[in-house]
């Protein structure tokens, strides 16, 4: 069983920064894959980025990349995603989640979720 509680996310104007934490508790949390997510108002929810259990493979939607970047501190049992040149079609719901599988970028592909933390960007 793993939890996983994200912080971080607030109002930022456009073309600013945020970054976002995911704090994971649970004994088997090193050995999952995680991932960022993200759900707009009337939207699905989709992939952003995910990170290997190693830390060593990091994986990201085309839409973040040379924006967004994951990372990991498995000695703190945290996730991290590292928000850049924010623009309004960012703003969303952001999830922190834990697969078991490397490189999966569908919801259904992962185990376990937080609440969710909202980021809004402001034009």
């Amino acid at each position: 069983q793993v939890q996983l509680v994200e912080s971080g996310g607030g109002l930022v104007q456009a073309g600013g920064s945020l970054r976002l934490s995911c704090a994971a508790s649970g004994r088997t949390f090193s050995t999952y894959v995680m991932g960022w997510f993200r759900q707009a108002p009337g939207k699905e929810r989709e992939f952003v980025a995910a990170i290997s259990w190693s830390g060593g493979s990091t994986y990201y939607a085309n839409f973040v990349k040379g924006r967004f970047a994951i990372s990991r501190d498995r000695a703190k049992n945290t996730v991290n995603l590292q928000m850049n040149s924010l623009n309004p079609e960012d703003t969303a719901v952001y999830y922190c989640a834990a697969g078991a599988v490397p490189g999966r970028t569908r919801a259904r592909d992962y185990d376990y979720w937080g609440q969710g933390t909202q980021v809004t960007v402001s034009s």
